[in-house]
């Protein structure tokens, strides 16, 4: 029994990721949609995703004393009243406000539910098994990104009005609610003794501000490069949304087989080193992708890029839960505010850059952004290494 809700458990992590993949990844492809729908322009069009960042950010954040606070229960409830309300706003918008409002609810729900799934995960399993696991967790949101731009091309067939794809996505809260009123939360619950001096040191130290950095600038460099690359295709390559999203695509279902793959093979490596490497050959792989107008060769190189970076943010926040013997809340919610930041800034940076200098520039900055994680680990890396010769001094 204890078994089965274990199991249970660890599904509603992987939905929770499923959940924000499918929120975040279709932005890039209906952005044209909501511009031409709201008769707006498309860096205005851009912006309203904000909203869908804000909500994210803020659910995240009151998630760190929230799940201390009330039942992990009431969290899903109250996020099942949220996702019907967004749904009704969204079908009856008649405006970009309107639809503003209801992005603005999914990306509380979206946060809400990642914070938890993520910490979930923390909690059940340690060491090894965790990173496994938070690897396969986060490869659901990969799934979603190969999914939703396929269900995005059939609703555009049919001639489905675009919005209506919020209401599919609301099935995989759907289903998250239905496995938590199913399980028993019990062995996920936060001690209330633990000490919350020592949790907030460690939310500071050196090595969690480099984390928390690396979160931010990866994520913003991450959907900088994706959420631009339908329309920099289009206008630079010369194709249609179909193939452009077919890109897309590739780029996730590459990252799911990359963090299947390295969910096995992480145990035979140093999760410090390794995080390095991963980062710079995808620095060099963005770099090349920006000298090439084959399609073919884009094709390859970004779904090189998504086998070769998909582990880089689970890492991230595996290094972060391993800050402390036993996993702080804190510090996972505070890596996942951090990289909700990137996400948040990613349209705010990039639409007054591409207005002003193309979308290939907004592409620039991503590769840039990239070299910066990449120094950033080795710093980390160094640092690690230095506490540790220090501890073994200590012991001697």
């Amino acid at each position: 029994m204890i078994h089965k809700n274990r199991i249970q458990i660890t599904c509603i992590s992987f939905l929770s990721y499923a959940l924000m993949g499918a929120l975040v990844t279709i932005t890039g492809l209906i952005i044209h949609n909501l511009s031409n729908h709201f008769k707006i322009p498309i860096s205005q069009a851009s912006n309203i995703f904000n909203f869908l960042n804000i909500g994210i950010l803020i659910s995240i954040f009151l998630s760190s004393w929230s799940i201390e606070i009330f039942s992990l229960k009431n969290h899903f409830n109250f996020g099942f009243s949220l996702i019907i309300l967004s749904n009704l706003i969204n079908i009856f918008s008649k405006n970009s406000i309107m639809f503003a409002y209801s992005i603005f609810i999914f990306g509380l729900v979206g946060g809400m539910t990642l914070s938890i799934g993520t910490f979930l995960i923390t909690y059940l399993y340690e060491n090894q098994e965790r990173t496994r696991k938070m690897l396969l967790t986060d490869s659901f949101f990969s799934i979603s990104g190969i999914l939703f731009p396929i269900i995005y091309t059939f609703i555009l067939f049919y001639k489905i009005q675009w919005n209506y794809l919020y209401c599919i996505i609301s099935l995989i809260y759907i289903i998250i609610f239905i496995l938590s009123q199913r399980v028993n939360f019990i062995q996920c619950t936060p001690s209330s003794n633990q000490n919350s001096t020592i949790n907030i040191k460690k939310c500071f130290n050196i090595q969690t501000i480099l984390l928390y950095i690396s979160a931010l600038l990866y994520i913003l460099a991450q959907l900088s490069l994706i959420s631009w690359i339908p329309e920099y295709t289009i206008q630079n390559i010369h194709i249609n949304i179909k193939e452009s999203s077919h890109m897309i695509s590739s780029f996730w279902a590459n990252y799911m087989i990359g963090m299947w793959f390295f969910s096995y093979f992480l145990k035979f490596f140093n999760l410090k080193k390794i995080i390095i490497y991963l980062s710079g050959l995808s620095t060099i792989i963005i770099f090349l992708f920006l000298q090439n107008n084959h399609y073919l060769l884009l094709l390859f190189l970004l779904s090189l890029l998504g086998f070769i970076s998909s582990s880089i943010y689970s890492m991230i926040i595996t290094l972060a839960s391993m800050q402390t013997k036993k996993p702080s809340a804190k510090i996972i919610n505070f890596t996942l505010v951090f990289g909700t930041i990137g996400t948040f800034l990613t349209f705010i940076i990039t639409s007054p850059i591409i207005q002003n200098y193309g979308i290939k520039s907004s592409l620039i900055l991503s590769n840039t952004l990239y070299l910066i994680v990449f120094i950033i680990f080795i710093i980390f890396y160094n640092i690690s290494k230095k506490k540790k010769y220090k501890n073994l001094l200590k012991i001697k």
